[in-house]
């Protein structure tokens, strides 16, 4: 009796029994979903972060662009009334900045907003892709917004002597990386345009001030710090020595 009491209460439980282990895969089920789409919303975050981060990014490029257009306008200001041919044959376009630095792009961007001297001249080399106003002085300013002559060398409407120009590594000297032996390098000048063949290259120590010296023919010396991909401050400088082709300023 006790045996068939109890089978039948095992019985009229049954149906419950069974419900409550449904139940239980049922939570389980859930818990499996919610899972799976804490991923996914975790997924559709990090792409909008990403997508907000882009257009950011562009936005920003697009404003430099718009300053740097400012500063080359300005540029060509000076060179015009002394050659308008010249000038506009010679004048930079927008400065290409696919190999620059983000530092240094935002360093241009602002140097261009504050402005300041006038250019003496364009340096170009075609095949690199470098076009650039060259400044009186390398101090951080100039040096920010193009390149620069270095002070006590031969000045650009020198006839003779060794004219010194720097420029940043990881902004418009960066593509110097990739120059060979007899290329050519224009200046620009309000007198003319002026042609020079790079004669040697050679990588140098700070302290070693003998590329700086003055010569009896007309020298251009192009100077950058190096490694040009190094981080932090470079140890050596890398230069860049051209010799003016006869009967080139024009």
């Amino acid at each position: 009796m006790n045996f068939l009491c109890r089978d039948a209460t095992d019985a009229c439980r049954a149906p419950e029994m069974g419900r409550v282990r449904l139940d239980k895969a049922q939570q389980r089920d859930d818990q499996a979903v919610r899972r799976r789409r804490k991923p996914a919303v975790v997924e559709l975050v990090l792409l909008a972060a990403g997508v907000s981060l882009l257009v950011a990014f562009f936005h920003f490029r697009a404003g430099q662009q718009a300053l740097a257009e400012a500063g080359i306008e300005a540029f060509s200001s000076l060179v015009a009334p002394a050659s308008a041919s010249t000038a506009t044959a010679h004048s930079p376009a927008t400065p290409d900045q696919s190999l620059w630095s983000d530092e240094r792009i935002a360093a241009y961007a602002e140097s261009v907003s504050v402005g300041g001297d006038l250019p003496l001249a364009i340096l170009a080399i075609d095949r690199l892709s470098i076009r650039v106003p060259v400044y009186n002085g390398a101090d951080k300013h100039n040096l920010n917004r193009g390149v620069a002559r270095v002070k006590g060398t031969a000045r650009v409407s020198h006839n003779t002597g060794n004219l010194a120009i720097a420029g940043h590594r990881d902004g418009f000297f960066r593509a110097l990386k990739d120059i060979n032996n007899n290329e050519i390098i224009e200046l620009t000048t309000p007198r003319g345009l002026v042609e020079y063949r790079v004669v040697s290259t050679q990588i140098v120590d700070p302290s070693d001030t003998h590329v700086l010296a003055p010569t009896e023919e007309k020298t251009l010396t192009l100077v950058t710090c190096y490694p040009f991909y190094f981080v932090g401050d470079a140890p050596r400088r890398f230069i860049v020595q051209a010799v003016a082709q006869p009967h080139s300023e024009t």
